[in-house]
């Protein structure tokens, strides 16, 4: 076989427009700002883009994988962090250029030619491009790529997983059978949920966005390489020494420590599957040991407490015990910070009381924020979806809906039409979107699950 063609892989999912646009600051000369400078003014600004292993905002917190390496390098110097989303690959080095960031905190491929422009520094990673197929009991696996002659592979067409299947193609000397993706709405996560779900037999993806996205399914399979290993790291401009220096040493001393280990267990290990999504059985009209709690605190929002009771089961399995991992704690999943802003500790919320108040305080605010809905029963479904995704990606989802003709009042088929989307790069680098990438099919089932299994207790408590 020949050898194979070695590509510049991009880690994570395509990029896409932020349109929350900070002013577009002056150019700063590069021989002004290094360390010492930084230090001084006591911020940090690094340049990313938003995807799924980089920055994203999850229930009105920021997270991802870069994100929280950068932060916390950051609060090692004692400095506020400040971030700022380039449009694209090329925009990331525009801004580090034109000095309105000090660093790209994101994977940049390590070539000959980005050496002579930049500094590379911090946590290198080496990836490939991968074959992502599913691994349930009986499915043949494929360990070679001379065994995808004759095999479809599904990718999006105009991406970098098209060109490498391409390539190898040629290499083998034909035979792969490409399937070229032209549906705009459809992304390399929607091509990996389609191999777990048996819809496609095989897809490409870059190695970080398929190990984030096997801690959601765990019935695919992603040891296969169909490229050579590449080296990528984030950069700094070649006058920013003193700060590539000290990220270096950073990194090197954190890389063995808990706190790193955490973060790469947190996107890249931790199941985000659902804790359980079927309905628990009820007896005698009782649904938890909690239900008089529900029962004491659904008044305050006007539900009733069936509901409260399922949104409990969803976030906990009735557990006051249970962290998600995003950090979600309580019967409720109250993420820390949002406990904290409503004057509650992480530890309380283990407490099945205070835990089931402050859920219902959060439910509350959420619900206000939607006066203008006027059907209460379509109200409650925007309250679900911000619940579980955080209002700023709802208020996304109906200027879409809006945008392209549709209710941005009605949830089913309208709205959640659109938080589906809001993975997409098409629409969530519409410039009516404020909030970025959401994986919203999450979400989409969250309000589902929630909804049914409501109907479902009221059915069972209504004697």
């Amino acid at each position: 076989m020949k050898s194979f063609i070695v590509i510049t892989i991009i880690i994570g999912l395509s990029p896409f427009i932020f349109s929350c646009h900070h002013k577009q600051e002056e150019p700063t000369s590069q021989t002004t700002i290094d360390l010492p400078q930084i230090l001084q003014r006591g911020e940090l600004t690094a340049i990313t883009l938003y995807s799924s292993t980089s920055y994203f905002q999850y229930k009105m917190q920021n997270m991802g994988y870069e994100y929280e390496l950068i932060n916390a390098f950051a609060r090692s110097k004692g400095l506020k962090l400040h971030i700022k989303v380039a449009e694209n690959i090329t925009r990331l080095t525009e801004m580090l250029e034109n000095g309105e960031g000090d660093i790209i905190a994101y994977p940049i491929t390590i070539t000959n030619e980005s050496k002579d422009k930049f500094k590379f520094c911090g946590p290198e990673q080496t990836s490939s491009q991968i074959l992502v197929q599913r691994a349930n009991k009986g499915d043949t696996l494929l360990t070679n790529v001379t065994q995808l002659l004759g095999k479809k592979v599904y990718v999006k067409q105009g991406t970098i997983y098209h060109d490498r299947l391409k390539n190898l193609n040629t290499e083998l000397g034909g035979g792969i059978e490409i399937e070229n993706i032209k549906k705009d709405t459809i992304t390399t996560e929607d091509l990996i949920e389609m191999v777990s779900q048996g819809i496609i037999p095989y897809t490409v993806s870059d190695e970080n966005t398929a190990k984030l996205n096997r801690t959601y399914f765990w019935n695919i399979d992603i040891r296969m390489n169909i490229s050579f290993p590449q080296r990528s790291s984030w950069v700094v401009r070649k006058s920013s020494q003193q700060l590539a220096d000290a990220i270096n040493q950073w990194a090197n001393e954190k890389k063995n420590q808990p706190t790193y280990r955490a973060i790469i267990k947190r996107y890249f290990e931790l199941s985000k599957q659902p804790i359980q999504i079927a309905m628990s059985e009820v007896k005698n009209g009782v649904i938890s040991s909690f239900d008089p709690i529900f029962k004491k605190y659904a008044p305050l929002i006007g539900w009733d407490w069936q509901l409260l009771a399922s949104i409990s089961y969803q976030e906990s399995h009735f557990d006051p015990h249970v962290v998600s991992w995003a950090g979600a704690e309580g019967l409720m999943g109250i993420m820390p910070n949002t406990a904290k802003g409503l004057g509650v500790t992480p530890h309380e919320l283990k407490d099945p009381d205070i835990g089931i108040r402050t859920g219902v305080e959060c439910l509350r605010r959420f619900n206000q924020g939607f006066s203008s809905i006027e059907n209460s029963h379509e109200k409650i479904k925007f309250t679900l979806a911000a619940y579980n995704a955080g209002i700023g990606h709802i208020y996304d989802a109906r200027k879409l809906a809006e945008k392209y003709g549709k209710n941005p009042d009605v949830w089913d088929n309208n709205v959640d039409e659109f938080i589906r989307l809001k993975n997409d790069p098409f629409y969530y680098n519409d410039s009516v979107c404020k909030h970025g990438y959401l994986r919203g099919s999450e979400t989409y089932r969250y309000v589902k699950e929630v909804i049914a299994r409501y109907e479902y207790y009221k059915e069972k408590t209504k004697n």
